[in-house]
């Protein structure tokens, strides 16, 4: 595929994982990493542009939250800290497995994303902003699966959290702040593991991030949050079934 094409292919992987992004406030990583593997690409090439795309995106996002007085210090750092050591395990893992063993690995990781995103608590959310008892292990196990499947930070740790009683805006915040922190951490042991990697995939994601930002704004408005997280759990159930098949043939 020549270099144009291939370039468009990726940003409407970007667009799309935007999109979902955009009406659920998290899926980003775990949707474009899915998305690269049923393209075929290798898990450890996947997740690797998807970090190095983050780096951008979510780096944005983050520093708008700050901006806004979203993020709570101690909760930031309950998460950041720990997530970077998660991180950092997660790609020495990936980096050292044959590309074989982490398909094998992958698939029970996107089909149990996929049935968490359709069995999310709708719990009445909370006003509490201090992390809770257990919130660095989180941030570990997070940054660990994060880095091993290209994406699940903030499903795992925004859900927790707010599902036990944190304020929404808070909890959004921080994560998205320490969600920059242990991509940086992350595109940085990438970069030393494996190189520059998918340079053309790279750049159309956070081509089609960019593009599809304001639609995923017009979407969260628009569509109600109980079916944007049942049309994103399907859709990454899917892709785990795919990868599944492909692990089997």
């Amino acid at each position: 595929m020549s270099p144009l094409p291939e370039f468009l292919v990726f940003t409407l992987v970007g667009v799309a994982a935007q999109l979902v992004d955009g009406a659920l406030g998290m899926a980003y990583g775990v949707t474009s990493a899915g998305l690269l593997l049923g393209l075929g690409m290798p898990p450890v090439m996947a997740s690797a542009s998807v970090h190095y795309a983050e780096t951008f995106t979510c780096g944005a996002s983050g520093l708008s939250h700050l901006a806004a007085g979203n993020v709570r210090r101690r909760l930031f750092l309950a998460l950041a800290i720990p997530g970077v050591i998660g991180a950092l395990l997660g790609v020495y893992l990936a980096v050292h497995l044959p590309a074989s063993w982490m398909r094998i690995a992958l698939t029970p990781y996107l089909l149990g994303m996929g049935l968490f995103l359709l069995l999310r608590s709708a719990k009445h959310p909370g006003e509490r902003t201090e992390p809770p008892r257990g919130t660095p292990i989180l941030g570990v196990a997070a940054g660990f699966m994060d880095a091993i499947g290209g994406g699940g930070w903030s499903a795992l740790t925004a859900t927790t959290l707010i599902a036990r009683g944190l304020q929404p805006r808070a909890v959004i915040g921080s994560v998205h702040l320490a969600k920059c922190v242990v991509s940086i951490a992350a595109s940085a042991a990438f970069l030393f593991g494996i190189g520059a990697g998918h340079v053309i995939a790279v750049l159309g994601l956070i081509a089609g991030g960019i593009l599809a930002a304001p639609f995923g704004a017009f979407f969260i408005r628009r569509i109600p949050a109980r079916a944007a997280t049942v049309l994103a759990g399907l859709a990454v159930l899917a892709l785990g079934i795919n990868n599944a098949v492909r692990v089997l043939t």
